[in-house]
């Protein structure tokens, strides 16, 4: 399953790209955020959770 969310870095919020707010969605939101906690920066590429 391959979906996609846009993040907004000024906010730090994000939105699923497909409009479903489900479980994986605030998943991925929140491995991105957390990487981006760790490393002060925004992962290049897009990331995989499961």
């Amino acid at each position: 399953m391959t979906r996609q969310l846009t993040m907004d870095t000024s906010t730090l919020t994000s939105t699923p790209d497909d409009g479903q707010i489900d479980y994986a969605y605030l998943k991925a939101s929140r491995k991105i955020n957390s990487v981006f906690s760790e490393r002060n920066q925004w992962p290049e590429r897009g990331m995989s959770v499961s």
